[in-house]
């Protein structure tokens, strides 16, 4: 039952992943994450864990190595946030309803979540350096 847990939630992480690579979101921290999860269970998967963990940790860095990066990243998740909330309550839009409202409030706040951890993340690393 266990392994079967582990393979859905990975799966799961897996396909939201590759899906948020070309939708406003952290895709590759999220793909990053369910080879992980299915790692642990198919050891086969090991192999490719580290070179996404090396390209998912670098786009982490790459999205708070400037002011204007981030705050581009905090108005893109303020703009997932409100579209959440046009889209729960306005009814001629096309898939209105809180299904797809809460699913694009949820990507703000994941997209926020990461980026604070991003940040905290190189700002962590530059810490070590200095010492």
């Amino acid at each position: 039952m266990k392994r079967v847990i582990i393979a859905v939630v990975g799966t799961v992480l897996l396909v939201v992943g590759v899906a948020l690579l070309v939708l406003p979101g952290p895709g590759l921290l999220l793909v990053l994450a369910g080879l992980v999860t299915l790692a642990s269970e198919f050891p086969a998967l090991e192999r490719y864990v580290g070179p996404v963990r090396t390209r998912a940790m670098k786009a982490a860095e790459d999205s708070v190595a400037s002011p204007i990066r981030i705050a581009g990243s905090v108005t893109c998740g303020l703009l997932l946030i409100a579209a959440g909330v046009v889209w729960g309550t306005v009814r001629w839009l096309p898939l209105s309803g809180w299904s797809c409202g809460t699913s694009l409030i949820l990507s703000g706040l994941v997209l926020w979540g990461l980026l604070f951890w991003s940040y905290r993340r190189v700002q962590e690393q530059r810490r070590a350096a200095r010492t």
